[in-house]
């Protein structure tokens, strides 16, 4: 089951504030892009980060898992509290390169 457009607008909404959010649909998901670097996975309306060093203390609690076959284990991220995951989200944008550009 795909993310449904409430969703991922919702997920948007949440993360106002840190920085420039747009959603692209990927491949029947979707990743959400903060300031054009691809922050959030967004998969089966869970919300996705990637296991990195600067949000390790920040998701102690947080449940692993991965969000579609195949894929490495990704930290599901609380969507629905707006102050921790954007928090979460403004400290793993360092640690986050931006996409490479497509040679045409």
């Amino acid at each position: 089951m795909a993310c449904t457009t409430e969703y991922i607008e919702f997920v948007c909404s949440q993360l106002a504030g840190t920085g420039y959010v747009r959603p692209k649909k990927m491949f029947g998901d979707w990743l959400i892009y903060v300031d054009e670097k691809p922050a959030v996975l967004a998969c089966d309306n869970i919300c996705y980060v990637r296991m990195l060093p600067a949000i390790d203390g920040m998701m102690t609690d947080a449940q692993i898992a991965t969000p579609y076959k195949g894929a490495k284990p990704h930290y599901v991220l609380d969507i629905e509290h707006r102050d921790t995951a954007t928090a979460i989200v403004k400290a793993i944008l360092p640690a986050i390169p931006y996409p490479k550009k497509r040679e045409k």
